[in-house]
């Protein structure tokens, strides 16, 4: 912006500092000095972002860290440098809490910017065009051009480096420069994004952003962002005090109706009675909170009977609460019951199940865990099944060293499959004394090998020696596709149970790291700082906890005492959501992904099958990060 823009209050005046193409003007973003880079240095930027592109060799000081952390991400999203290929949403949401209250600010900016080339852009928390103003004909031209317009996404894994997409990975104000963009249509723009939160649950909602030519970028231009953004802030603010002040009068109300246990809950608000804190065991909390959105999204007033992870069962009846734009979310009662006993406010929980080396108290862990524990303890036979690396073997091993410490314990890989290894199977079933046998990735034997394993288990599977072991099979695939021979070698397994992947509990990685930690070093120095804990709950870890393990791994070889900060992290760990999924969005996310997969990437195919609309199933593929190598570009 030659002549620039420079907030002051409520209003814009013209800056007296002219860009020179042969000096370097500097910016304060999150308290670093950004220098625009111009000349020679953009010259070195450009060089630079070649040398990333073809060997990953970048000569230190030349790029900004937060702009090398993007491109990598860049590069993990498998963004095409070459060109851009962005989803479009038909279906967008223009007159959303946050359109309303940006449009009057964006209007009051666009007119005090009429004669100025830059253009003032409102997205989402998707990174979704929702408004674009602009005075300058050329400039929107040029906008259009690189589909920088309202529908379109500009997230980091479509676009890679820019101020919008960069701004919501970073979850803090970006300004980029020319070649510091990862794709190489968007080196004649500039642009500073600055994110808009939620001024009360402090959720990121979505990115303003300026853009202008290259040659007219301005130091103040992050500023104004900002500026913009506070001020939306503040009008979503009265906003969101009506919408809760409706529900903490429901609320309440059905206090001093009901004196049992009540819970009111909105998008950005939790309330709870006495009896409520009393009576909820916390491990159950988010699982009666998860049923209870369900519920009350219908805008229905509805009974659920809700299964807990402590095994008690809530009765829960749901009270939408409404706003002047639809649910704002609602109040539940609950009461907890018992299979064998009528309604009762007191019923006792038993605490989970702690495991000595299965670590974790997530509620669908925890789940698995009682379940376990309750099978060994009837000598139930069991099959345990999950994804590579979630922990089978683990539980399975902590388990027994719960209940039965002092007994045999024989861990057998299928890997090592043999005449000598069928025959120590048959030895554990006949001298186990009361022990435990677990007969790993038994999945991934041959037709020949299963018959010989389920002819060798047959003779003992309905034995009732109080001495039997008890025996664990783990397989990584679920088996209800599978083969004559596989079905009769679990035939000899009564009972099933899937352990889940840790995206599904990812509320355990804060247990799970320090442990980890501590059994690398042997009890050394180290911790892991919050920052590098937000890097590590964002990850999707499709190799569980075995992944997570061997990313530890790779840091205490370097770092042997001190803090973990998101630096010491490996690559790996950078191709990150932007929030925390919960289990119930992490279960979704999947469910999406196999629906892509069986339709070959047919959106609308997935879509229908799933029960969800077309727009829907694109607006979660976006939330989620979802992106697999097949899925069709048109469908």
């Amino acid at each position: 912006m030659a002549g620039g823009c420079i907030q002051e209050g409520n209003r814009l005046v013209q800056s007296t500092e002219h860009a020179n193409p042969r000096t370097q003007q500097s910016a304060e973003v999150d308290g670093e000095v950004v220098r625009v880079p111009v000349g020679a240095a953009a010259v070195r930027v450009a060089e630079a972002r070649s040398a990333f592109l073809t060997d990953d060799q970048v000569e230190p000081g030349v790029v900004r860290a937060p702009i090398l952390a993007s491109w990598t991400r860049s590069r993990n999203f498998q963004v095409p440098v070459d060109h851009l290929d962005l989803p479009y949403e038909t279906e967008f949401d223009v007159d959303s809490l946050l359109s309303r209250a940006a449009g009057p600010i964006l209007t009051e900016t666009a007119d005090q910017l009429a004669t100025e080339p830059v253009s003032v852009i409102l997205c989402d928390d998707e990174g979704v065009v929702l408004d674009r103003r602009s005075g300058d004909s050329k400039l929107n031209q040029g906008l259009d051009r690189i589909w920088l317009a309202p529908g379109f996404s500009y997230a980091e894994r479509y676009v890679g480096t820019n101020g919008i997409g960069t701004a919501l990975e970073g979850r803090g104000p970006a300004l980029v420069f020319g070649h510091e963009h990862y794709v190489e249509h968007l080196e004649d723009f500039a642009c500073a994004g600055a994110p808009i939160r939620h001024p009360v649950s402090g959720k990121l909602i979505g990115v303003i952003d300026l853009t202008c030519w290259r040659r007219e970028a301005n130091r103040m231009m992050v500023a104004v962002a900002t500026n913009i953004a506070r001020r939306i802030e503040e009008t979503l603010l009265e906003h969101s005090g009506r919408r809760e002040l409706s529900l903490l009068h429901d609320y309440l109300a059905a206090c001093q109706r009901n004196r049992g246990a009540v819970i009111a809950m909105g998008d950005d608000l939790l309330m709870m009675n006495d009896q409520a804190r009393q009576l909820v065991d916390p491990n159950d909390q988010s699982s009666l909170l998860s049923h209870g959105a369900e519920a009350l999204a219908t805008g229905r007033r509805r009974q659920l009977l809700v299964d807990l992870p402590s095994g008690a069962i809530a009765r829960v009846q749901t009270r939408p609460s409404w706003g002047e734009h639809g649910v704002t979310g609602g109040v539940l009662h609950v009461q907890l019951v018992s299979p064998e006993t009528a309604p009762t406010r007191s019923l006792a929980l038993p605490p989970p199940t702690s495991l000595p080396a299965a670590v974790g108290s997530g509620p669908l862990w925890t789940k698995c865990v009682q379940a376990v524990d309750r099978h060994l303890q009837a000598r139930e036979w069991l099959v345990l099944e999950g994804e590579p690396g979630s922990g089978k073997r683990t539980l399975a091993r902590a388990t027994h060293q719960l209940r039965n410490p002092a007994a045999h314990l024989r861990v057998m890989d299928a890997s090592d499959f043999g005449p000598r290894w069928l025959s120590d199977v048959g030895e554990e079933l006949e001298t186990g004394n009361g022990g435990t046998l677990v007969l790993c990735h038994v999945d991934s034997l041959p037709p020949d090998a299963l018959r010989a394993l389920a002819d060798t288990l047959e003779s003992h599977r309905e034995s009732t020696d109080p001495e039997r072991p008890w025996v664990v099979a783990t397989v990584d695939r679920p088996h209800t596709d599978a083969g004559a021979d596989m079905v009769e070698l679990l035939d000899s397994f009564p009972r099933t149970i899937e352990v889940p992947p840790l995206r599904h509990h990812i509320e355990d990685v804060a247990e799970l790291v320090p442990h980890l930690i501590a059994r690398l070093t042997r009890g050394a120095d180290l911790t892991c700082s919050p920052e590098a804990m937000r890097v590590l709950m964002r990850n999707r870890w499709p190799g569980n906890v075995e992944q997570l393990y061997q990313v530890l791994r790779k840091i205490v070889a370097r770092k042997r005492s001190g803090t973990i900060a998101p630096v010491d992290l490996p690559a790996e760990t950078r191709a990150t959501t932007r929030r925390v999924l919960t289990p119930l969005e992490a279960i979704e996310c999947d469910a999406i992904v196999d629906a892509l997969l069986d339709t070959d990437g047919n959106k609308a195919e997935a879509a229908r099958q799933l029960g969800m609309s077309r727009a829907t199933i694109y607006r979660k593929i976006r939330g989620y990060g979802i992106s697999l190598p097949q899925l069709a570009d048109s469908r």
